[in-house]
């Protein structure tokens, strides 16, 4: 069985070549960093605009439940309103069919007191 020992120098130029491969990562990362600083950056602000859009739009939403309710109850009040007004239109052509009926046998009487 051959067995492999690394010698120092192995070691020593394996760490050498990490560290300039590291170096060179480091001088692109921060051109890239800064990349994706500024794309954190638009998405933060991104974020922002949306969440005060959503909540002008809970805004709208909760004020135009308020109106479709009051709507509502409106619409609800004429409803009755409506049926009191037929109720008090049926009791007047009552009332009126009533006294045009007095008021002809009022006349049949007269007719019959000039004849």
């Amino acid at each position: 069985m051959s067995e492999f020992s690394w010698g120092p120098e192995v070691v020593d130029e394996a760490r050498t070549e990490q560290q300039q491969d590291a170096a060179g990562t480091v001088a692109l990362s921060a051109d890239e960093f800064s990349a994706l600083e500024e794309r954190i950056l638009r998405a933060v602000n991104l974020v922002k605009r949306e969440r005060l859009a959503r909540a002008a739009a809970e805004e709208r939403a909760t004020l135009a439940e308020t109106r479709v309710a009051e709507q509502v109850q409106t619409a609800e009040n004429l409803q009755k309103d409506t049926a009191n007004l037929q109720k008090e239109l049926d009791a007047l052509r009552a009332e009126r069919d009533q006294v045009r009926q007095r008021v002809e046998r009022l006349l049949s009487q007269l007719d019959a007191l000039e004849a």
